[in-house]
Protein backbone atom coordinates (compact mmCIF):
# COMPACT_ATOMS: atom_id res chain seq x y z
CA UNK A 1 0.00 0.00 0.00
CA UNK A 2 1.69 3.79 -1.02
CA UNK A 3 2.34 5.98 1.93
CA UNK A 4 0.62 8.76 2.18
CA UNK A 5 3.49 10.95 2.57
CA UNK A 6 4.75 12.75 0.11
CA UNK A 7 8.77 11.40 -0.59
CA UNK A 8 10.84 13.56 -1.98
CA UNK A 9 12.96 10.70 -2.33
CA UNK A 10 9.88 8.88 -4.78
CA UNK A 11 9.83 11.71 -6.75
CA UNK A 12 13.65 12.47 -7.63
CA UNK A 13 13.57 8.67 -8.81
CA UNK A 14 10.80 9.46 -10.78
CA UNK A 15 12.58 12.01 -12.22
CA UNK A 16 15.97 10.23 -13.03
CA UNK A 17 14.08 7.55 -14.87
CA UNK A 18 11.96 10.01 -17.09
CA UNK A 19 14.80 11.63 -17.65
CA UNK A 20 16.46 8.75 -18.71
CA UNK A 21 13.94 7.84 -20.98
CA UNK A 22 13.92 10.99 -22.84
CA UNK A 23 17.32 11.06 -23.45
CA UNK A 24 17.27 7.41 -24.97
CA UNK A 25 14.26 8.83 -27.53
CA UNK A 26 16.96 10.72 -29.39
CA UNK A 27 15.27 11.88 -32.30
CA UNK A 28 12.75 13.80 -29.67
CA UNK A 29 15.46 15.42 -27.98
CA UNK A 30 17.23 16.28 -30.59
CA UNK A 31 13.80 18.23 -32.06
CA UNK A 32 13.56 19.78 -28.59
CA UNK A 33 16.88 21.37 -28.82
CA UNK A 34 17.05 21.94 -32.95
CA UNK A 35 13.62 23.39 -33.43
CA UNK A 36 14.69 26.96 -31.15
CA UNK A 37 17.90 26.96 -32.35
CA UNK A 38 15.89 26.51 -35.98
CA UNK A 39 13.95 29.28 -34.95
CA UNK A 40 16.59 31.74 -33.65
CA UNK A 41 18.43 31.16 -36.92
CA UNK A 42 15.58 31.85 -39.35
CA UNK A 43 14.07 34.75 -37.68
CA UNK A 44 17.34 36.30 -36.61
CA UNK A 45 19.54 35.94 -39.72
CA UNK A 46 16.98 34.99 -42.62
CA UNK A 47 13.60 37.19 -41.79
CA UNK A 48 14.01 40.48 -43.14
CA UNK A 49 10.78 42.77 -43.92
CA UNK A 50 12.74 46.12 -45.51
CA UNK A 51 14.00 43.79 -48.72
CA UNK A 52 16.47 45.91 -50.48
CA UNK A 53 18.12 45.36 -53.97
CA UNK A 54 15.44 44.94 -55.77
CA UNK A 55 16.08 43.59 -58.89
CA UNK A 56 14.85 46.22 -61.69
CA UNK A 57 14.26 46.69 -65.37
CA UNK A 58 15.27 49.90 -66.52
CA UNK A 59 14.27 51.48 -70.21
CA UNK A 60 15.77 54.64 -71.00
CA UNK A 61 14.59 56.58 -74.10
CA UNK A 62 17.22 59.11 -73.06
CA UNK A 63 20.82 59.01 -72.33
CA UNK A 64 20.77 62.82 -71.17
CA UNK A 65 22.85 63.97 -67.99
CA UNK A 66 19.33 64.09 -65.95
CA UNK A 67 18.40 60.83 -67.19
CA UNK A 68 21.91 59.75 -65.76
CA UNK A 69 21.51 61.47 -62.81
CA UNK A 70 17.87 59.77 -62.11
CA UNK A 71 19.03 56.32 -62.24
CA UNK A 72 22.07 57.01 -60.62
CA UNK A 73 20.02 58.26 -57.35
CA UNK A 74 17.51 55.31 -57.56
CA UNK A 75 20.41 52.90 -57.01
CA UNK A 76 21.97 55.07 -54.64
CA UNK A 77 18.50 54.42 -52.24
CA UNK A 78 19.88 50.87 -51.74
CA UNK A 79 16.10 49.48 -53.04
CA UNK A 80 16.54 49.19 -57.10
CA UNK A 81 19.44 47.06 -58.45
CA UNK A 82 19.44 47.37 -62.30
CA UNK A 83 19.20 44.06 -63.47
CA UNK A 84 18.26 44.26 -66.70
CA UNK A 85 18.11 46.74 -69.49
CA UNK A 86 15.30 45.96 -71.90
CA UNK A 87 15.44 47.59 -75.36
CA UNK A 88 11.78 48.43 -75.28
CA UNK A 89 8.92 48.70 -72.67
CA UNK A 90 7.45 45.42 -73.95
CA UNK A 91 10.57 43.50 -73.07
CA UNK A 92 10.52 45.05 -69.71
CA UNK A 93 6.41 43.82 -69.10
CA UNK A 94 7.39 40.55 -69.80
CA UNK A 95 10.21 40.58 -67.22
CA UNK A 96 7.80 41.93 -64.62
CA UNK A 97 5.13 39.23 -65.55
CA UNK A 98 7.91 36.58 -65.22
CA UNK A 99 8.66 37.58 -61.97
CA UNK A 100 12.28 38.15 -62.69
CA UNK A 101 11.89 41.47 -61.87
CA UNK A 102 10.18 43.80 -59.28
CA UNK A 103 10.32 47.25 -60.93
CA UNK A 104 10.13 48.59 -64.25
CA UNK A 105 11.40 52.01 -64.68
CA UNK A 106 10.57 53.71 -67.88
CA UNK A 107 12.22 56.76 -68.66
CA UNK A 108 11.13 58.58 -71.75
CA UNK A 109 12.43 60.36 -74.87
CA UNK A 110 14.09 63.81 -74.25
CA UNK A 111 14.07 63.74 -70.38
CA UNK A 112 16.48 65.87 -70.06
CA UNK A 113 15.30 68.52 -72.66
CA UNK A 114 11.74 68.42 -71.11
CA UNK A 115 12.96 69.30 -67.78
CA UNK A 116 15.01 72.17 -68.30
CA UNK A 117 11.63 73.40 -69.89
CA UNK A 118 9.77 73.19 -66.93
CA UNK A 119 7.45 70.76 -68.98
CA UNK A 120 7.77 68.14 -66.18
CA UNK A 121 7.89 64.78 -67.96
CA UNK A 122 6.11 61.53 -66.21
CA UNK A 123 8.79 58.67 -65.32
CA UNK A 124 6.48 55.18 -65.66
CA UNK A 125 7.35 53.05 -62.61
CA UNK A 126 5.25 49.77 -63.10
CA UNK A 127 5.86 47.54 -59.70
CA UNK A 128 5.09 43.37 -59.52
CA UNK A 129 2.35 44.51 -56.71
CA UNK A 130 1.79 40.59 -56.28
CA UNK A 131 2.88 40.97 -52.24
CA UNK A 132 3.03 44.51 -51.55
CA UNK A 133 5.00 44.20 -48.40
CA UNK A 134 8.06 43.27 -50.48
CA UNK A 135 7.69 46.65 -52.68
CA UNK A 136 6.46 49.19 -50.10
CA UNK A 137 9.17 50.37 -48.62
CA UNK A 138 11.03 51.02 -52.07
CA UNK A 139 8.10 53.47 -53.34
CA UNK A 140 8.67 55.24 -50.22
CA UNK A 141 11.97 55.58 -50.58
CA UNK A 142 11.41 56.40 -54.68
CA UNK A 143 8.87 59.31 -53.29
CA UNK A 144 11.55 60.82 -51.20
CA UNK A 145 14.28 61.11 -53.44
CA UNK A 146 12.07 62.48 -56.15
CA UNK A 147 12.38 66.09 -55.29
CA UNK A 148 16.57 65.39 -54.42
CA UNK A 149 17.57 63.32 -57.13
CA UNK A 150 18.31 66.33 -59.78
CA UNK A 151 19.31 69.06 -56.95
CA UNK A 152 23.24 68.57 -57.93
CA UNK A 153 22.56 69.18 -61.77
CA UNK A 154 20.04 71.88 -61.81
CA UNK A 155 22.48 74.44 -60.77
CA UNK A 156 23.23 77.93 -62.12
CA UNK A 157 21.33 79.12 -65.10
CA UNK A 158 18.88 75.94 -64.30
CA UNK A 159 18.55 77.06 -60.43
CA UNK A 160 14.88 78.18 -61.71
CA UNK A 161 13.89 74.35 -62.16
CA UNK A 162 14.44 73.66 -58.61
CA UNK A 163 10.75 74.31 -57.80
CA UNK A 164 9.55 73.23 -53.78
CA UNK A 165 7.57 69.81 -56.27
CA UNK A 166 9.43 67.18 -58.39
CA UNK A 167 10.89 68.78 -61.27
CA UNK A 168 8.94 65.64 -63.13
CA UNK A 169 6.02 63.51 -62.40
CA UNK A 170 6.20 59.86 -60.94
CA UNK A 171 4.19 57.60 -62.39
CA UNK A 172 3.35 54.24 -60.52
CA UNK A 173 1.95 51.47 -61.45
CA UNK A 174 0.97 48.51 -59.38
CA UNK A 175 0.38 45.32 -61.44
CA UNK A 176 -1.74 42.50 -60.86
CA UNK A 177 -2.84 43.75 -57.84
CA UNK A 178 -3.81 47.70 -58.32
CA UNK A 179 -5.40 48.27 -54.74
CA UNK A 180 -2.30 46.28 -52.81
CA UNK A 181 -4.56 44.27 -50.87
CA UNK A 182 -2.54 41.95 -49.02
CA UNK A 183 -5.30 38.94 -49.49
CA UNK A 184 -3.89 38.52 -53.03
CA UNK A 185 -0.99 37.36 -51.85
CA UNK A 186 -2.01 35.74 -48.76
CA UNK A 187 -4.69 33.68 -50.05
CA UNK A 188 -3.25 32.04 -52.75
CA UNK A 189 -0.28 31.31 -50.52
CA UNK A 190 -2.56 29.62 -48.02
CA UNK A 191 -3.12 26.77 -50.48
CA UNK A 192 0.63 25.93 -50.80
CA UNK A 193 0.92 26.18 -47.11
CA UNK A 194 -2.09 23.89 -45.94
CA UNK A 195 -1.23 21.30 -48.72
CA UNK A 196 2.47 21.07 -47.12
CA UNK A 197 1.08 20.93 -43.67
CA UNK A 198 -1.58 17.88 -44.10
CA UNK A 199 0.22 16.25 -47.07
CA UNK A 200 3.16 15.44 -45.15
CA UNK A 201 1.81 15.36 -41.54
CA UNK A 202 -0.97 12.71 -42.78
CA UNK A 203 1.20 10.63 -45.23
CA UNK A 204 3.97 10.84 -42.70
CA UNK A 205 1.74 9.23 -40.02
CA UNK A 206 0.77 6.25 -42.61
CA UNK A 207 3.44 3.89 -41.81
CA UNK A 208 3.93 4.98 -38.44
CA UNK A 209 0.36 3.79 -38.05
CA UNK A 210 0.61 0.48 -39.69
CA UNK A 211 3.86 -0.40 -37.22
CA UNK A 212 2.45 0.46 -34.02
CA UNK A 213 -0.93 -1.28 -34.91
CA UNK A 214 1.00 -4.78 -35.53
CA UNK A 215 -0.26 -4.79 -39.02
CA UNK A 216 2.56 -3.90 -40.97
CA UNK A 217 3.62 -7.81 -40.60
CA UNK A 218 0.26 -8.41 -42.34
CA UNK A 219 1.40 -6.05 -45.25
CA UNK A 220 4.58 -7.67 -45.44
CA UNK A 221 3.00 -10.90 -46.68
CA UNK A 222 1.04 -9.57 -48.92
CA UNK A 223 2.50 -9.98 -52.69
CA UNK A 224 2.61 -6.05 -52.64
CA UNK A 225 5.46 -4.41 -54.14
CA UNK A 226 7.15 -1.38 -52.29
CA UNK A 227 6.26 0.90 -54.93
CA UNK A 228 2.68 -0.29 -55.00
CA UNK A 229 2.58 0.18 -51.56
CA UNK A 230 3.65 4.02 -51.21
CA UNK A 231 1.26 4.52 -54.50
CA UNK A 232 -1.51 3.17 -52.80
CA UNK A 233 -1.19 5.04 -49.39
CA UNK A 234 -0.17 8.29 -51.72
CA UNK A 235 -3.14 8.48 -53.60
CA UNK A 236 -6.09 8.77 -50.72
CA UNK A 237 -4.11 11.94 -49.72
CA UNK A 238 -4.16 13.25 -53.12
CA UNK A 239 -8.11 13.13 -52.89
CA UNK A 240 -8.03 14.29 -49.82
CA UNK A 241 -5.53 17.66 -50.95
CA UNK A 242 -8.01 18.31 -54.18
CA UNK A 243 -10.82 18.28 -51.48
CA UNK A 244 -9.20 21.09 -49.71
CA UNK A 245 -8.38 22.69 -52.44
CA UNK A 246 -11.98 23.12 -53.70
CA UNK A 247 -12.55 24.86 -50.35
CA UNK A 248 -9.79 27.20 -50.77
CA UNK A 249 -10.30 28.35 -54.09
CA UNK A 250 -14.25 28.37 -53.24
CA UNK A 251 -14.00 30.55 -49.94
CA UNK A 252 -10.86 32.73 -52.29
CA UNK A 253 -13.57 33.32 -54.92
CA UNK A 254 -16.84 34.18 -52.92
CA UNK A 255 -15.31 35.78 -49.51
CA UNK A 256 -11.82 37.17 -50.67
CA UNK A 257 -12.68 37.96 -54.29
CA UNK A 258 -9.30 36.65 -55.43
CA UNK A 259 -8.82 36.82 -59.11
CA UNK A 260 -8.77 33.65 -61.46
CA UNK A 261 -6.75 35.43 -64.48
CA UNK A 262 -4.95 32.09 -65.84
CA UNK A 263 -5.96 28.61 -66.73
CA UNK A 264 -7.81 26.21 -64.12
CA UNK A 265 -6.56 23.05 -65.52
CA UNK A 266 -2.84 24.38 -65.63
CA UNK A 267 -3.13 25.28 -61.99
CA UNK A 268 -4.61 21.93 -61.35
CA UNK A 269 -1.72 20.00 -63.36
CA UNK A 270 0.71 21.73 -60.77
CA UNK A 271 -0.88 21.33 -57.63
CA UNK A 272 -1.20 17.76 -58.40
CA UNK A 273 3.23 17.83 -59.03
CA UNK A 274 3.30 19.90 -55.88
CA UNK A 275 1.18 17.19 -53.87
CA UNK A 276 3.19 14.22 -54.79
CA UNK A 277 6.42 16.30 -53.65
CA UNK A 278 4.70 17.09 -50.35
CA UNK A 279 3.46 13.20 -50.35
CA UNK A 280 6.66 12.04 -50.81
CA UNK A 281 8.52 13.32 -48.02
CA UNK A 282 5.71 12.78 -45.67
CA UNK A 283 6.88 9.48 -46.67
CA UNK A 284 10.05 9.63 -46.11
CA UNK A 285 9.22 10.88 -42.72
CA UNK A 286 6.96 7.47 -42.48
CA UNK A 287 9.91 4.69 -43.11
CA UNK A 288 12.15 7.19 -40.92
CA UNK A 289 10.21 7.39 -37.44
CA UNK A 290 9.75 4.71 -34.99
CA UNK A 291 5.81 6.39 -33.73
CA UNK A 292 3.76 8.64 -34.53
CA UNK A 293 5.29 11.66 -32.46
CA UNK A 294 8.47 11.30 -34.13
CA UNK A 295 6.94 11.70 -37.62
CA UNK A 296 4.98 14.78 -36.08
CA UNK A 297 7.85 16.18 -34.98
CA UNK A 298 9.73 15.99 -38.39
CA UNK A 299 6.71 17.34 -40.26
CA UNK A 300 7.12 20.39 -38.05
CA UNK A 301 10.92 20.20 -38.80
CA UNK A 302 10.29 20.64 -42.42
CA UNK A 303 6.85 22.52 -42.76
CA UNK A 304 8.93 25.67 -40.28
CA UNK A 305 11.55 26.44 -42.71
CA UNK A 306 9.19 26.18 -45.35
CA UNK A 307 6.63 28.33 -44.68
CA UNK A 308 9.96 30.93 -43.02
CA UNK A 309 11.87 30.40 -46.23
CA UNK A 310 8.82 30.49 -48.94
CA UNK A 311 8.14 34.08 -49.44
CA UNK A 312 4.85 33.33 -47.85
CA UNK A 313 4.93 35.49 -44.66
CA UNK A 314 8.10 37.28 -45.68
CA UNK A 315 9.29 38.56 -48.84
CA UNK A 316 11.97 36.41 -50.13
CA UNK A 317 13.93 39.05 -51.88
CA UNK A 318 14.80 40.60 -48.44
CA UNK A 319 16.10 37.65 -47.42
CA UNK A 320 19.84 37.11 -47.76
CA UNK A 321 21.73 34.57 -50.39
CA UNK A 322 21.72 31.71 -47.89
CA UNK A 323 18.78 31.83 -47.11
CA UNK A 324 17.42 32.19 -50.09
CA UNK A 325 19.24 29.30 -51.84
CA UNK A 326 18.13 27.14 -48.92
CA UNK A 327 14.52 28.24 -49.55
CA UNK A 328 15.13 27.78 -53.65
CA UNK A 329 15.49 23.89 -52.73
CA UNK A 330 11.88 23.83 -51.30
CA UNK A 331 9.16 22.80 -53.62
CA UNK A 332 6.44 25.47 -51.73
CA UNK A 333 8.92 28.41 -52.86
CA UNK A 334 8.41 27.61 -56.38
CA UNK A 335 4.80 26.34 -55.48
CA UNK A 336 3.89 30.02 -54.71
CA UNK A 337 5.26 31.68 -57.28
CA UNK A 338 3.29 29.44 -59.58
CA UNK A 339 -0.12 29.83 -57.97
CA UNK A 340 0.42 33.75 -57.55
CA UNK A 341 1.62 33.62 -61.30
CA UNK A 342 -1.42 31.97 -62.13
CA UNK A 343 -4.05 33.77 -60.58
CA UNK A 344 -2.87 37.32 -60.57
CA UNK A 345 -0.76 37.46 -63.74
CA UNK A 346 -2.41 35.01 -65.74
CA UNK A 347 1.13 32.49 -66.65
CA UNK A 348 1.18 29.93 -69.43
CA UNK A 349 2.97 26.77 -69.01
CA UNK A 350 5.79 28.26 -70.74
CA UNK A 351 5.93 31.16 -68.23
CA UNK A 352 6.25 28.62 -65.37
CA UNK A 353 9.11 26.08 -66.41
CA UNK A 354 11.57 27.67 -64.48
CA UNK A 355 9.61 27.04 -61.40
CA UNK A 356 8.13 23.60 -62.18
CA UNK A 357 11.32 21.78 -63.25
CA UNK A 358 13.00 22.39 -59.17
CA UNK A 359 9.87 20.84 -58.02
CA UNK A 360 9.70 18.24 -60.39
CA UNK A 361 13.54 17.22 -59.50
CA UNK A 362 12.53 17.90 -55.63
CA UNK A 363 10.08 15.15 -56.56
CA UNK A 364 12.17 12.66 -58.27
CA UNK A 365 14.69 13.03 -55.37
CA UNK A 366 12.01 12.51 -52.41
CA UNK A 367 10.26 9.73 -54.17
CA UNK A 368 14.08 8.08 -54.64
CA UNK A 369 14.67 7.96 -50.96
CA UNK A 370 11.44 7.21 -49.81
CA UNK A 371 11.17 3.96 -51.88
CA UNK A 372 14.70 3.34 -50.69
CA UNK A 373 14.42 3.59 -47.03
CA UNK A 374 11.01 1.64 -47.63
CA UNK A 375 13.13 -1.50 -49.10
CA UNK A 376 15.65 -1.35 -45.84
CA UNK A 377 12.42 -1.13 -43.78
CA UNK A 378 10.98 -4.55 -45.55
CA UNK A 379 14.86 -6.34 -44.26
Amino acid sequence: MPSSRFSWARTFAVFLKEFQQMLRDRPTFAMAVGVPILQLVLFGYAINTDPKGLPTALVSADNGVLARSLTASLQNTGYFRITHRPASEAEGDLLLERGEVQFLVVVPPEFTRRVVRGEAPALLVSVDATDPSAASNALAALGAVAPLALRHDLDGPLRARQPEATPYEIRIHRRYNPEGLSRYNIVPGLIGTILTMTMVMLTGLAMTRERERGTMENLLATPVRPFEVMLGKILPYIVIGYIQLGVILGAAALLFEVPMVGSFPLLMAMIGVFMLANLAVGFTFSTLAKNQLQALQATFFFFLPSMLLSGFMFPFRGMPGWAQSLGEVLPLTHFLRIVRGILLKGNGAVDLLPELWPMLAFLAVAGAVALKRYRQTLD
